[in-house]
């Protein structure tokens, strides 16, 4: 797919009320069974990707290493493809943006957290960043879907007020959803879509509402995140456990 058509596409699709799904893939045998299933937009999870290349999540790969397996999934599939970038990887804001283009990336998710120093960014530090990206995809033409990946809830700690003001400050600086991640109770995520003043994106976490009623909520992007992959491992450990069982080995 040309990737304009893909970013357009990608945008469109992020509608309240009526939510991109999205089961994030690892690699390109998993981005393609999400494409047979019928999804139009393939997202993969950072964790996956790592693991899958022999690396932890939270930016333990080295990015060439991600961004080029973000690219075999991008080219092995012919609906848009949006890449977990977690934080950037290092990379200043045109480098990111020209290395996303590069793989044929619709989107991307980009995360406050610091993993240097495993902390939350500052909202305005983060703002500037995500207000640079944008300033350099559209200096190049380049429509990148940015969602704005929300941490202030991964330690327990974070509250709506706080994750609300960084949706503002995120939005103000361009980007086009924002994702609180790991936010699932009912009453916090209704009162954060409802706020939030633009798309937002919930994990699918098995204790956050269904479906039906994040759609009801407004949600405009579930996603699966490392979900999947993990369910896929654990059932692959399940079957060779059955073949030690039976004596197949």
């Amino acid at each position: 797919m040309d990737l304009e058509r893909g970013c357009d596409l990608l945008r469109s699709l992020h509608v309240p009320g009526d939510p991109l799904v999205l089961p994030n893939a690892w690699d390109v045998a998993s981005a393609k069974a999400v494409v047979a299933a019928g999804f139009p937009v393939v997202a993969t999870t950072s964790g996956g990707v790592a693991e899958s290349l022999g690396y932890e999540d939270h930016e333990g790969a080295p990015a060439a290493e991600m961004l080029a397996a973000a690219g075999r999934i991008a080219r092995g599939v012919d609906v848009p493809v949006t890449v977990d970038a977690e934080a950037g990887y290092g990379l200043e804001p045109a480098e990111l943006v020209a290395a996303l283009r590069d793989v044929g990336a619709a989107g991307c998710n980009l995360e406050d957290t610091d993993h240097g120093s495993e902390s939350l960014l500052d909202p305005s530090d983060q703002a500037d960043r995500l207000a640079a990206v944008r300033a350099a995809a559209t200096a190049d033409g380049y429509g990148l879907v940015v969602n704005a990946r929300i941490d202030v809830f991964l330690t327990g700690s974070g509250d709506v007020s706080e994750a609300l003001e960084r949706a503002a400050a995120y939005f103000a600086a361009g980007a086009d959803c924002v994702y609180p991640i790991v936010l699932s109770e009912r009453e916090a995520v209704s009162r954060f879509v409802s706020e939030a003043g633009g798309p937002v994106n919930i994990l699918a976490l098995p204790q956050a509402p269904p479906a039906s009623e994040l759609a009801a909520l407004g949600v405009a992007r579930i996603s699966y995140g490392g979900l999947l992959h993990r369910e896929t491992i654990k059932q692959f450990t399940r079957t060779l456990d059955a073949l030690q069982s039976s004596g197949m080995h």
